[in-house]
C-alpha cells in the first residue's frame, strides 16, 4: 500500500483533499451551533417531501445529534487524512474516499434525521455504504464474505426497524420524532407499544451487534483499517446505539425496556471482553473491546436516571476517541511493520518513537486511569449504576468489562512497544508519514486535556446530550476528575488491581478461554450453514416453482390465489347468506350455459384451435353481461380482444402439436379453476350483501369535470386517476404484442424440397 517512489502523494490531489476539507468544514459548522445547544436550544430544518402523506424531510440538532455529528465530522476528517497516506498509491484509491466521505455523510443524515421514514433512508445508507467499504478488497474471499455478511444482518435488522417505524408512525399520527416526543399521552401505554418495542429492539441490536447477533462485526476487520477505526468509532455501529437514545423519552422507562438492556447489553459487554483477551490480532482484539462498549453503551440507556445517562453520554464520547486513535495506532504498526500479531510483535518504541507515545496515551485512556477523561467517563457509569435497577448485575457486569478492559488496553497500547520482539518482522519497523500521525496524536491530545478541563464537552454536549436521550431536563453528574472517597472510587481501585492482575496472567488466561471456546457454540459457523440451508430451500422451491412450464405457472399462481381468497373468507366469518337473484330470465340463464360450454370445450378437447375457440365462447358471453348490464363500450373492447387472441393463437396453433389424450394434468386444472371461480363468487356475494361504500365513486363523480375536464367518469378514470394503470397496462399489452410477432415471426420456414 505503500506510494510509488517520486510520485505525488493521494494527499495533494483533488481526490485526497477535497474529502478532507469537506469533512474539515462540517465539523467547524457543527462546532458553531455548540454555544447554542449548550444554552438549551434545539435547532430544527423541515422541508415537504410529501405532502399529501405529512411527510417531510426534517433535521434537528440538539444535545445528542450534536454529540455525534462532532464525533463523525471530527474524527472523519482525522480518517480521511489517514487513509490518504495508509492507501497512497493504491488504484481504487479515488472509489475507497468516495465511498467513506458517503459513509460519513450517511451517518451524519442519520443521527440529525428527524423524521422516521428520513431517518431509515440515512440508515439504510450507511448498511449500502459500509457493505461497500467492509467489501473494499473484493478481490479476497474474506472480504466480501464479510460484507455480505455485515449486509444481510443488519438489513434484515433494517427491514424490522421499517416496521417498527411504520407502527410507530401512524399509531402516534405523526411521523416526526419531535411530535411524537410531545405527545399528551405517553407511547408506552399504547397497544401498539410492544411490537414497536419488539421492532425497534431488533433494528438496534442487529446494528450494534449486541448478542446474538455479534458476530458479524469481528468479520468486518477484513476492511482497510480506516474502515475500521471509522465504523469502529463513530459511525455504523453507533447507530443502533443512537436510535436507542432517541427513542428513549418514546419507548424507555418500562420494565421490559430496562430488563431487555440490561441483560443483553450486559452479557453482550462482558462477553465481548472474555472473546478479547483471547484473541492475538490487535485488530480483532480492538474490534471485541468494540462489542463491550456498545454492549455497555446498551446497558447504561436501560436507566431512567440522569446519573446513568451522564455516564452513557462521557462514555460514548470516550470510546470514541480511544478507539478511533488505537485502530489507527495499530493500523501503523500494521502498516510499518507488515504484522498485528501481538506473539510478534515487541521493542517498536525505538523505531516508532512518536507512534509509542500516542499509543500509550491512547492506552492510559482506554484502560480508564487518571488524568484521562477514560477515567472520568468509568467513574461515572460506576456512579450511575449503582443508581439503576437491577444495581449489582449492572455495576458488576461493568466492573467485570473494565477489568478485562484494562488489561487489554495494555496488551495492545504496550506490548508492541516495550517487551522484547517475539520474532523476526515481515518488513524493517520505521515511523509512519505525518498524515497517519495527526491523527492518533489529536485523538490523544483530546483524551488528556478533556481529561483535565471536563468541562469543554461538559457544558455543550454531555448535558445538553443527557437532557436530549431523556427527553426533559435531569440530574446530570458532575465532570470531575475527584469525587472524593466513595464506592465508585473504590470500584476503580478494583478495576486498575484487576486489571493488572489479569494482564499479568493473560497468556495463561488466553489458552484456557481458546479452551472454553471450542466448546462453544460457533455463531460464525451457523451463520454459514444457515445460508447454505437458505440456498438448498431456495433451489428446492425453484425446482418446484419455476419448472419451465408455463401452465405450472398459471396452476400455482391460481392456487396461491384461492388460499389467499380461502383466508380471507374464513377472517370475515364466511358466508352469512346467500343472496336472491329475482331479476334471473331466459337471456341470463343462456349466458350461463356459454360460460359452462366454453369451459368444458376448453377443459375436454384435445385440439388447442378447439380450446381456444371455447375459450372465445366464454369471453363473448362475458361481453353478453356487459351490454345486458349497460356497458356496450366495454363489452366492445372484450369483444375485439377475445377476437385478436383467438385469431392469433388460431395462427400460432396450427404449428403446435395436439394436446395429450390423458387428462389428469388438465383436471387437476380445471379443479384449482373451479376453485378459483367458486371462491371469487363468494368473495363477491360477500361484498355486495351490504351496502355499498360510495365515497369513491361520488368523489370521481364531483371531480371529473373540474379537475380532469372531462364528462366520461370512465375515460377520466383511465386516462387521469389512473394513468399510471393505464400506462403499465398498454405497455403490457404492447410487449405481448412484440413478443407474438416475434414467436410468429421466428418460426423456421420449411426448407424447399
Amino acid at each position: 500500500m505503500a506510494g510509488t517512489p517520486g510520485r505525488r502523494s493521494d494527499l495533494y490531489t483533488i481526490s485526497g483533499a477535497l474529502p478532507v476539507l469537506i469533512a474539515a468544514a462540517l465539523f467547524v459548522w457543527f462546532l458553531g451551533m455548540a454555544p447554542a445547544v449548550a444554552d438549551g436550544e434545539v435547532l430544527r430544518w423541515a422541508i415537504p417531501w410529501v405532502p399529501s402523506l405529512d411527510i417531510s424531510i426534517s433535521f434537528v440538532v440538539d444535545g445528542l445529534s450534536l454529540s455525534f455529528a462532532l464525533l463523525i465530522t471530527g474524527i472523519g476528517a482525522l480518517v480521511l487524512l489517514y487513509s490518504c497516506a495508509y492507501l497512497d498509491g493504491h488504484e481504487h484509491f479515488s472509489r475507497f474516499m468516495l465511498y467513506l466521505t458517503l459513509f460519513m455523510l450517511s451517518m451524519l443524515g442519520l443521527v440529525v434525521a428527524d423524521n422516521l421514514i428520513v431517518l431509515f433512508v440515512f440508515w439504510e445508507l450507511t448498511t449500502i455504504t459500509s457493505y461497500l467499504l467492509i467489501g473494499f478488497s473484493h478481490a479476497a474471499p474474506d472480504s466480501r464474505r464479510s460484507a455480505l455478511q455485515a449486509l444481510l444482518v443488519t438489513a434484515a435488522g433494517g427491514l424490522a426497524l421499517l416496521a417498527g417505524m411504520i407502527l410507530l408512525g401512524v399509531s402516534a399520527g405523526s411521523f416526526e420524532l419531535s411530535e411524537i416526543r410531545a405527545m399528551d399521552e405517553p407511547f408506552t401505554e399504547h397497544a401498539m407499544y410492544l411490537p414497536v418495542l419488539i421492532l425497534f429492539l431488533l433494528g438496534a441490536f442487529t446494528k450494534s451487534a449486541q448478542f446474538p447477533f455479534h458476530f458479524w462485526l469481528p468479520n468486518a476487520m477484513a476492511a482497510p483499517t480506516p474502515v475500521s477505526a471509522y465504523l469502529h468509532s463513530a459511525t455504523m455501529v453507533k447507530g443502533g446505539v443512537y436510535l436507542l437514545a432517541r427513542m428513549h423519552p418514546t419507548l424507555g422507562a418500562t420494565e421490559i425496556w430496562t430488563w431487555t438492556l440490561i441483560l443483553f447489553g450486559g452479557f453482550t459487554a462482558v462477553f465481548a471482553m472474555v472473546m478479547a483477551l483471547r484473541q492475538t490480532d490487535l485488530k480483532l482484539a480492538l474490534a471485541y473491546t468494540t462489542l463491550m462498549a456498545l454492549g455497555t453503551l446498551t446497558l447504561f440507556l436501560a436507566a431512567p436516571v440522569g446519573y446513568a445517562i451522564t455516564g452513557m453520554m462521557t462514555f460514548l464520547i470516550v470510546h470514541s476517541l480511544y478507539k478511533a486513535g488505537m485502530f489507527l495506532v495499530v493500523g501503523i504498526i500494521d502498516h510499518e511493520t507488515g504484522t498485528r500479531d501481538a506473539r510478534l510483535l515487541g521493542g517498536l518504541a525505538r523505531s516508532m518513537p512518536v507512534t509509542t507515545l500516542a499509543a500509550a496515551v491512547i492506552g492510559l485512556s482506554m484502560a480508564g486511569l487518571p488524568p484521562f477523561v477514560g477515567f472520568i467517563g468509568k467513574e461515572i457509569l460506576y456512579a450511575g449504576g449503582l443508581e439503576m435497577p437491577g444495581a449489582v448485575l449492572v455495576v458488576g457486569a461493568a466492573l467485570i468489562a473494565n477489568i478485562l478492559l484494562f488489561a487489554t488496553a495494555f496488551i495492545v497500547a504496550f506490548k508492541p512497544f516495550w517487551r522484547p520482539a517475539g520474532g523476526e518482522l515481515p518488513k524493517t519497523p520505521h515511523e509512519g508519514p505525518w498524515p497517519m500521525l495527526a491523527g492518533p496524536l489529536i485523538l490523544a491530545a483530546c483524551g488528556l486535556a478533556f481529561g483535565l478541563i471536563p468541562w469543554v464537552i461538559g457544558g455543550p454536549l454531555v448535558t445538553p446530550g443527557v437532557h436530549a436521550v431523556l427527553g426533559r431536563e435531569g440530574t446530570v453528574a458532575e465532570l470531575t476528575l475527584w469525587h472524593g472517597i466513595n464506592l465508585p472510587l473504590i470500584l476503580s481501585l478494583v478495576t486498575f488491581a484487576g486489571g493488572t492482575a489479569v494482564y499479568l496472567r493473560h497468556l495463561w488466561l488466553r489458552a484456557r478461554i481458546a479452551e472454553a471456546e471450542a466448546r462453544l457454540i460457533d455463531f460464525d459457523e451457523r451463520w454459514d450453514r444457515f445460508l447454505d440451508g437458505l440456498k438448498a430451500v431456495a433451489a428446492w422451491q425453484t425446482r418446484i416453482l419455476q419448472s419451465g412450464y408455463l401452465t405450472n405457472y398459471l396452476m400455482w399462481i391460481f392456487a396461491t390465489m384461492s388460499a389467499t381468497l380461502l383466508v380471507t373468507i374464513a377472517a370475515r366469518g364466511g358466508i352469512d347468506r346467500v343472496p336472491e337473484f329475482p331479476t334471473l330470465d331466459l337471456t341470463h340463464w343462456i349466458v350461463v350455459a356459454l360460460v359452462i360450454a366454453g369451459s368444458a370445450v376448453a377443459v375436454f378437447s384435445i385440439s388447442r384451435i378447439a380450446a381456444i375457440a371455447g375459450l372465445g365462447v366464454v369471453g363473448i358471453a362475458v361481453a353478453l353481461i356487459f351490454v345486458l348490464y349497460g356497458a356496450p363500450d366495454v363489452a366492445i373492447t372484450q369483444l375485439l380482444v377475445e377476437m385478436l387472441i383467438v385469431v392469433l393463437f388460431a395462427v400460432a396453433a396450427l404449428h403446435l402439436p395436439l394436446l395429450p389424450k390423458e387428462h389428469g394434468v388438465r383436471k387437476v386444472h380445471a379443479g384449482v379453476a373451479l376453485v378459483v371461480g367458486g371462491l371469487t363468487t363468494a368473495l363477491l356475494m360477500m361484498a355486495s350483501d351490504g351496502p355499498i361504500d360510495r365515497n369513491l365513486t361520488d368523489y370521481f363523480e364531483v371531480t371529473s369535470w373540474p379537475e380532469a375536464f372531462g364528462r366520461n367518469i370512465v375515460n377520466v378514470i383511465l386516462v387521469d386517476f389512473r394513468a399510471l394503470d393505464t400506462f403499465g397496462e398498454i405497455a403490457v399489452v404492447v410487449i405481448a404484442a412484440i413478443g407474438a410477432y416475434a414467436l410468429l415471426k421466428g418460426a423456421p420456414e420449411k426448407e424447399a424440397s
